[in-house]
């Protein structure tokens, strides 16, 4: 089949069992329930190769029109890392200090989180995703980008899932405004800072809440 675009190929499908589904679903969801967001990090290295593949299955996720409008910048350099965190701090600062609500501090009391991010310095690499709001040509000249926020966060699910599978934590940290890390990391005027997610190893000793995930019934309805 032909398009105005190119020639499109066969898809394959891997061609399942019903009992290969059930158990792969399974298996799949026990690894991903014990997936957890962490904020105390280890130093200890990871290679990069690790991390260009968990970026790489980012890169997998459905995006509106194909038009694939993200970036990933992976920051391990020190010193632009304790910038990151200091500029980071100065907004959830003012966040924790009067542009949040009671209520919201309320619900966050319970996870002991304040203004200070040690582990923007500590993790051996942040992922910064950003959304490209436009497309630009080699030219310079703008394009349309389609469901840019819903495309994007599909691919962070993915790119979130792939850091669970490899062995590593992560965070999912949003200090709010984040235009600093598009100023810090010099991107181009077309894209925004989306997420900021710390990434590595566990510290020894870490610990994390004892949470509940809503029941099957809570989430789900069929008709």
């Amino acid at each position: 089949m032909k398009t105005e675009e190119g020639t499109w190929i066969p898809y394959e499908s891997p061609g399942y069992t019903d009992e290969e589904m059930l158990a792969r679903s399974a298996a799949f969801y026990e690894a991903m329930d014990t997936r957890r967001s962490v904020r105390t990090f280890s130093s200890e290295p990871v290679a990069i190769e690790v991390i260009e593949n968990i970026i790489r299955t980012a890169s997998t996720a459905p995006s509106g029109a194909h038009k694939q409008p993200w970036t990933f910048g992976v920051v391990t350099n020190e010193e632009l890392k304790h910038r990151i965190r200091e500029l980071a701090e100065q907004e959830e600062y003012e966040n924790y200090h009067g542009r949040m609500s009671d209520r919201w501090l309320a619900d966050l009391a319970k996870f002991g989180t304040d203004h200070i991010k040690e582990f923007i310095d500590v993790a051996p690499y942040l992922i910064v995703v950003f959304k490209q709001v436009y497309g630009t040509d080699e030219q310079g000249e703008k394009s349309n980008h389609y469901y840019v926020n819903e495309s994007v966060g599909i691919a962070v699910g993915f790119l979130l899932a792939a850091i669970h599978h490899a062995g590593l934590v992560a965070l999912t940290h949003t200090p709010s405004p984040m235009n600093f890390l598009e100023k810090a990391l010099d991107r181009p005027a077309n894209e925004r800072a989306f997420l900021l997610i710390p990434v590595g190893h566990p510290a020894p000793g870490t610990q994390v809440p004892a949470i509940e995930r809503k029941a099957l019934g809570d989430i789900m309805f069929v008709r």
